[in-house]
């Protein structure tokens, strides 16, 4: 095991050890000056955001995207320690700290049988929502890329699952999650990625190209499965607001088109809450690349290149893998 690994599990549970003396306000200030302090010293992935919120943000100032980058930067310090914390609490401290909105669209979408895909991004407090769903409603499967330091996925997979949600590791997870839709079971997945273009579709995400992962609408429509947007929101003295928003409907006819347009509607829920609420979301994620020429959809602004030659029944096609060529690099 690399040094570096060792000495990163080392430092983590040392916080686990800290957080567990003090009050989650305590906690989220702790970490959110972690997080400032990292905006001093990632130079690189400071550059990423700062280059991300000038193109999202173009009719705001250098100082106010600065501004807005420290704040990135200190929500996620925040989430960091924050997950640590409330994993270490009990199932009842666990559930007074949160309030829902509209679950009652999930109790709808469950009763269809067809099993619930959730999706959501890198935004907000998406791991504690995922936690706290367990207990409010039912346990999910969580669509996850393992962390490259073993120790540290070891030590993130039992918070993950201390209240009874499931793993499914990315590579190779397409018949895992066909199986547990048709037992009526609730599948969340992140879309906010860049992927590798071979398997992805070329969706607007703050009117610029993204690649996105094509499987998420493939299996939505290969399996008629419910889609919920799920957000997860901050609230005062530590505390926290789940949202579930209404099911994206698919497209009305199945064409050639049916997945990118489906990948476009789930994006554009997430952009929303991310034009809300920018601090809450991952700007240092290099999440826009060249992806070469293509020639823009009508209304969208983009163009998968790889539609015009895909046949007409996508959703009862091969799905593509969800993290075959998945680029988590920030």
């Amino acid at each position: 095991m690399k040094v570096r690994h060792r000495l990163e599990a080392l430092l983590v549970r040392i916080v686990c050890v800290l957080v567990r003396l003090l009050p989650m306000p305590a906690v989220r200030r702790l970490g959110h000056g972690i997080g400032r302090l990292g905006y001093l010293l990632e130079g690189a992935r400071r550059r990423t955001a700062l280059e991300n919120l000038a193109s999202a943000f173009p009719g705001r100032t250098a100082r106010e995207r600065r501004q807005l980058a420290r704040a990135v930067f200190s929500h996620f310090g925040g989430l960091l320690f924050e997950l640590i914390k409330f994993g270490t609490w009990s199932r009842e401290r666990m559930l007074a700290a949160v309030e829902a909105e509209g679950e009652e669209r999930v109790h709808q979408a469950l009763a269809q049988g067809r099993g619930v895909l959730f999706f959501t991004g890198h935004f907000g407090y998406w791991e504690i929502h995922a936690m706290a769903h367990a207990l409010r409603i039912e346990p999910i499967s969580l669509l996850v890329r393992p962390l490259d330091n073993q120790q540290l996925d070891a030590m993130l997979e039992e918070i993950r699952t201390r209240t009874g949600n499931t793993l499914i590791p990315r590579r190779g997870a397409v018949r895992r999650i066909l199986r547990d839709l048709a037992a009526g079971r609730g599948i969340a997945i992140l879309i906010d990625q860049h992927l590798h273009e071979a398997d992805a579709v070329h969706v607007g995400f703050f009117q610029r190209r993204a690649a996105t992962t094509s499987a998420f609408a493939a299996l939505a429509l290969r399996t008629g499965a419910p889609v919920i947007p799920v957000f997860a929101l901050p609230l005062p003295r530590g505390r926290y607001r789940l949202i579930y928003e209404h099911p994206v409907e698919p497209p009305l006819a199945d064409t050639p088109d049916a997945v990118r347009e489906f990948t476009q509607r789930c994006t554009d829920v997430l952009e929303m809450y991310v034009r809300r609420n920018p601090e809450l979301w991952m700007w240092m994620h290099r999440r826009w690349r060249d992806p070469g020429s293509g020639i823009e959809e009508p209304g969208t602004g983009v163009r998968d290149p790889g539609t015009a030659n895909q046949e007409p029944g996508t959703a009862g096609s091969r799905i593509p893998d969800p993290g075959s060529r998945e680029r988590a690099d920030v």
